[in-house]
C-alpha cells in the first residue's frame, strides 16, 4: 500500500519516462510534488525501492527504472519499458541491458571539461540511449571530467552524447582534439585563422590556437545525469 505522496511520485516518474525516456531530476520531482526539500524525495524513492516499485541503476544517467506500477496504473506498464542509460562501464565489457526504443552507441571514456586531458578511445564499451536521440549521423558518448562548462549546465560526471563531425559553427559546444593528443569539451569561436576554445566558467581562461592545432571531433547533442 503506497502513501499518497509515493503514488504521486511514481505516477510522475512513469509519465516522464513515457514522454521523454529520461527520468526527472530530484528538483523536478520536488517541484511536482510541492515539497520544500529534496530530502523528502530521497525518502519517497527509498520507500518505493523497498516496496519493489522502482530500481536505481548505478550508472551515470538519470537512472530510475520502474519495475511495477500500482494496480490502477499497471495497465500502462505493458505498453512501455523505461528508456534509461543502461551499461557496464567496466573497461573491456560491452554488456548492456537492452530496453525498448533504445539505440546503442559507443562509450569512449572521459572528456575534460577543464584542462585538456589525453584523449581516450575505447570501442569495447557501449551504452543505450533513447532512439529519438540517436539521429541519422554517427554518435558516441563521453563522461565529463571537470567543471569548466558548468555555466552551460554541464557538470563533472555527466554523460554527454556527441554527434560526430569535423566542422562546427561559432558558439557550438564541441569535442576538440588539440595537437592530435589531448581532448577537451569547449565552445568554439573562429576568427580568421585563430581558433578560441571558450570555457563556461569564469575560473577558466579561453584558450587560443592556430588552425593546424585543433580538430573538431564532434558537437554536443545530448546529456544525461545521475542524481544521488
Amino acid at each position: 500500500m503506497l502513501t499518497k505522496k509515493q503514488y504521486e511520485l511514481i505516477t510522475f516518474i512513469d509519465h516522464r519516462l513515457r514522454k521523454s525516456g529520461v527520468s526527472p531530476s530530484f528538483d523536478e520531482m520536488r517541484d511536482a510534488l510541492d515539497l520544500k526539500s529534496k530530502s523528502g524525495i530521497h525518502r519517497l524513492i527509498t520507500g518505493l525501492e523497498e516496496r519493489g516499485f522502482i530500481r536505481r541503476l548505478p550508472h551515470r544517467a538519470r537512472a530510475l527504472e520502474i519495475i511495477k506500477l500500482p494496480d490502477n496504473l499497471n495497465k500502462k506498464i505493458d505498453k512501455f519499458s523505461a528508456n534509461v542509460i543502461k551499461a557496464d562501464f567496466t573497461h573491456g565489457n560491452n554488456t548492456t541491458i537492452p530496453s525498448h526504443d533504445t539505440t546503442e552507441i559507443p562509450f569512449l571514456g572521459k572528456i575534460a571539461a577543464g584542462l585538456p586531458m589525453e584523449a581516450v578511445n575505447d570501442l569495447t564499451t557501449y551504452i543505450s540511449i533513447p532512439s529519438n536521440m540517436s539521429g541519422l549521423s554517427q554518435r558516441y558518448a563521453l563522461e565529463v571530467s571537470g567543471d569548466s562548462m558548468v555555466d552551460a549546465g554541464i557538470y563533472d560526471g555527466d554523460t554527454v552524447v556527441i554527434e560526430k563531425c569535423d566542422t562546427a559553427e561559432n558558439g557550438t559546444i564541441i569535442v576538440a582534439l588539440i595537437d592530435d593528443n589531448e581532448a577537451t569539451l569547449k565552445r568554439i569561436r573562429k576568427k580568421g585563422d585563430v581558433i578560441a576554445l571558450e570555457p563556461e566558467n569564469s575560473s577558466y581562461k579561453t584558450q587560443i590556437f592556430g588552425p593546424d592545432r585543433v580538430q573538431v571531433q564532434g558537437k554536443l547533442v545530448g546529456l544525461f545525469r545521475t542524481y544521488n
